[in-house]
């Protein structure tokens, strides 16, 4: 049995998926997925968004924008792109550039949240 557990860093929601899980479809937003294996380790890995799709026979599809292994982060690089992103937020002259730079603090706010 593998267990994976869902987490969003920003808007702690939380959802497991277990074995006989009823077919569901979930959008990801920046935060955790840990995968617990048969034999009890647990992997964690950040994903900036997706989907999760659970299938009939207890199957799960992830599909992530970005997606690495919580060691990999930078948390100093994190917090670096978090600042410049700001910027880009406070000097957005258009509503789309308003929108590309939130999407990217929130990327950077969940990665913190899971470093």
């Amino acid at each position: 049995t593998i267990m994976l557990q869902l987490s969003s860093g920003i808007n702690a929601e939380y959802g497991g998926i277990l074995p006989q899980h009823v077919p569901t479809i979930a959008i990801l937003v920046p935060g955790t997925i840990s995968v617990t294996t048969e034999a009890g380790d647990v992997e964690k890995f950040f994903v900036s968004s997706g989907t999760a799709t659970i299938h009939a026979d207890s199957s799960v599809q992830i599909l992530a924008e970005e997606i690495c292994s919580l060691a990999d982060i930078d948390e100093g690089a994190v917090r670096a792109g978090l600042e410049a992103a700001q910027g880009k937020l406070s000097s957005a002259a258009s509503e789309a550039d308003k929108a590309a730079a939130q999407i990217e603090i929130d990327v950077y706010q969940g990665m913190l949240a899971a470093a």
